[in-house]
């Protein structure tokens, strides 16, 4: 099957190592582009929540796709967010074409672009982090309970319901959080003269032009594999947010897991440095010359 080339994939919020992540999903969307760089923005294995008792294979099939991606010199640039804020003493740190910063400051297309994750504007990150854990728990069950009412509801003839989204659409707060973080991040933005701004951190995929004091900022969010299963592209000078639910070519792909079931961590890191040869590529490469050599 011929890939669909992209310029660039930003995802977020994978939260690899929970019920509630999609990876089956996501390995499908993976297996079906061709980007020329890759931009991880946060929360992408689940640090938290991580135990050793669910690790599926699919799980691991998506760290190795990656991997591959790695080998084969695609640029990949790992932004660590909240639940796997431990890879931030990481920064700076380089293998191959990975590299894990803590932002990104692009230009492409002549326009300035910041990309992180978010989680730095989260007031209950930075003041109160056992009540983000506690609530991150009840999340986690939340979406799986949901995922078991889905399968009853399926089998019933009826649609898919989603609690969470209920909840933000519905709860005062929580609109009023979501309005509150896309406001502060776009104000910060304006004052440091950047046209775009990517995050993850809300689960909450969106593109859409905010009015500041300081001037207009295009507002990007990644969504997540949760819920929204959603990605931003950037292709033919145009960004655009994937909805994994809009593309039957991606739900199509056949994935076998049985290769994979025993694999452990150690196996897979010492695949990629065979295929890596243990060389050291230049890194120096940035996403917005990847790109504008591209178009």
């Amino acid at each position: 099957m011929a890939k669909r080339e992209v310029d660039i994939v930003i995802l977020s919020d994978v939260h690899l190592g929970t019920y509630g992540c999609h990876a089956s999903e996501l390995l499908r969307y993976l297996k079906s582009v061709k980007p020329k760089a890759l931009i991880l923005n946060g929360d992408i294995i689940d640090i938290w929540q991580f135990s050793k008792r669910y690790w599926p294979a699919t799980h691991m099939m998506v760290v190795k796709h990656i991997i591959g991606l790695i080998a084969k010199e695609v640029p990949v640039y790992y932004i660590p967010g909240n639940h796997d804020e431990m890879l931030r003493r990481f920064k700076g740190f380089n293998l191959g074409s990975l590299k894990i910063v803590n932002k990104l400051s692009l230009k492409i297309d002549n326009k300035r672009v910041w990309v992180f994750h978010g989680d730095v504007f989260d007031v209950v990150m930075q003041n109160s982090k056992w009540l983000a854990r506690l609530g991150a728990v009840g999340y986690d069950t939340l979406i799986l309970i949901n995922r078991f009412v889905n399968y009853i509801s399926q089998k019933m003839g009826r649609g898919k319901l989603s609690f969470s989204k209920r909840v933000k659409n519905t709860v005062k707060s929580a609109v009023k959080f979501i309005n509150d973080f896309e406001d502060t991040v776009c104000e910060i933005a304006a004052e440091s003269d950047y046209d775009y701004v990517v995050c993850g951190h809300i689960h909450q995929p969106e593109i859409k032009n905010v009015v500041t004091r300081k001037g207009n900022v295009v507002y990007m969010n990644s969504g997540d594999w949760i819920e929204n299963l959603t990605s931003l592209e950037y292709n033919d000078g145009k960004w655009r947010i994937y909805n994994y639910a809009e593309d039957p070519v991606a739900q199509a792909i056949d994935i076998s897991k049985k290769q994979h079931n025993k694999e452990s961590a150690r196996e897979m890191m010492a695949s990629l440095m065979q295929e890596l040869n243990m060389k050291q590529p230049d890194t120096t490469t940035h996403v917005a010359e990847v790109v504008n050599n591209g178009v």
